[in-house]
């Protein structure tokens, strides 16, 4: 067994104390996880303290493997150390090192002891790849908590929040509770099963049932909950259920609040760019009106539902989402597989607007809607600089050293998935994110290729 080394160090633009305290906190393993990866945090216990657990679910060219780690040093705002009980390696020692630079900037040192299964075999056949592995991985990390910490940092002292969100196991929510447990908030995740932990509270919307008699005050409800639209064909039936996923949930969370003591300031619902429907070359904003089909049709429903919250003075957000870009779901997911295996191609004509925004804006915009009374009303979560889908295939195609010469024809997409193809698929919807602007919001991604190459790991 022969050991192997492996050192990344970061200038973090945050203080030495912050950064540790951010990786101290509940869901800073799950943030720094990177997306391309099939990684599950299954138990974990005692935070980053001597003798504190975790254990992960790891798959990698579809074989599963549990890695159970242990915490064995600790020195508070200077460095914790774990290492690995059972796994992948032999050896596995892993020293994260917080080195102060100045009252808002550090160093963050990870430092790896490892050697690898069945020496000197595996490390012929895994070295080169498990260090370049390391390498992609760490470079993701040290990107996130940059990223993270100085936001945070930037903000001052917020205070923090209890906050109720539904929709908590979605591509959005899954993202989102990371982030804003990480910045030191309480998230009370609403649940259709039997609640498992105090930070859970069961809801029925179907049934108008939402048990809030254990929950603490409430200062912020996120709203994201809503049955899949992209999903299947639609019928009649699964446009019901659509619908009614989304008002009847959004009724009873503006109703449920609107009756606290003390009010929550503020509730972010989750709406879409849907909204202004199939309108071609058109350059959207907040001010513009709601199209005609479908989707325009769910989400201006949507939207009204809430107006028991507005009404009693609950300032309400509606975030109009884009296309959301993560490896983990939605349109990126569906579209890699095909793309890796070099079939990908434009849809129809290629010249519909796609209006795209990678999931850690999408995270931040939320907090920012959190945050920021001046927010009211519809705002547009998309990037500054929508692409059509010819120029998001060839710079999907780009960044994964694919060709991308197999176009999809509109007939086909009709033909396939109906009315969903077509509103979904082949509409044209250019937004611009206005009132983000209005405030001088900072994008971390605004262009599609840096998006993709940080979401992919390329």
């Amino acid at each position: 067994m022969k050991n192997q080394y492996f050192n990344k160090k970061t200038k973090i633009n945050a203080s030495a104390d912050f950064v540790f305290n951010w990786h101290s906190r509940q869901g800073c393993l799950e943030r720094l996880i990177p997306p391309w990866d099939n990684i599950k945090v299954m138990h974990r216990e005692g935070g980053i303290n001597i003798g504190a657990k975790a254990i992960l679910k790891i798959q990698k060219w579809g074989v599963p493997v549990t890695w159970n780690a242990k915490h064995t040093e600790y020195i508070q705002n200077k460095l914790f150390q774990d290492i690995q009980l059972s796994g992948p390696f032999s050896k596995w020692i892993h020293t994260h090192k917080f080195i102060p630079e100045a009252y808002n900037s550090c160093l963050l040192e990870d430092s790896i002891e490892y050697s690898l299964p069945f020496y000197p075999i595996g490390k012929i056949l895994l070295g080169n790849f498990i260090k370049k592995d390391l390498e992609k991985t760490f470079e993701y990390r040290h990107r996130i908590t940059n990223l993270d910490t100085a936001y945070h940092f930037s903000k001052g002292d917020l205070k923090p929040m209890n906050i109720m969100i539904s929709g908590a196991s979605g591509l959005i929510g899954t993202t989102l509770i990371p982030f804003l447990t990480t910045s030191g908030n309480n998230v009370i995740k609403l649940v259709r099963k039997q609640p498992s932990s105090q930070n859970e509270a069961l809801w029925n919307p179907s049934a108008g049932e939402l048990d809030t008699k254990s929950l603490p005050q409430i200062d912020a409800v996120i709203h994201l909950a809503g049955e899949n639209i992209g999903e299947g064909r639609w019928t009649e039936e699964k446009k019901k259920i659509i619908i009614d996923s989304r008002v009847k949930g959004t009724e009873l969370i503006a109703k449920t609040i609107a009756n606290m003591n003390p009010l929550p300031k503020v509730l972010v619902c989750a709406s879409a760019i849907g909204y202004y429907g199939d309108r071609g070359n058109d350059l959207l904003t907040e001010n513009d009106s709601s199209g005609n089909n479908f989707v325009s049709k769910v989400c201006a429903e949507w939207e009204k539902a809430a107006i028991l919250a507005i009404e009693k003075g609950i300032r309400v957000v509606f975030l109009r989402i884009g296309i959301v870009l993560s490896p983990k779901g939605g349109a990126l997911k569906k579209l890699l597989l095909p793309f890796k295996l070099g079939v990908g191609g434009k849809i129809s004509s290629g010249n519909q607007y796609m209006s795209w925004i990678g999931i850690d804006d999408v995270i931040r915009i939320i907090h920012t809607a959190l945050t920021n009374d001046s927010l009211n009303g519809p705002i547009n979560v998309v990037a500054p600089n929508p692409v059509t889908n010819y120029e998001f295939t060839k710079t999907l195609g780009k960044v994964l050293r694919r060709p991308t010469l197999f176009p999809i024809p509109a007939f086909a997409i009709k033909t396939i998935f109906g009315q969903m193809g077509e509103e979904l698929l082949l509409s044209s919807t250019k937004v611009a994110p206005a009132k983000l602007n209005e405030i001088e919001h900072p994008f971390i991604h605004v262009h599609l290729e840096d998006a993709l190459r940080h979401l992919l790991g390329m």
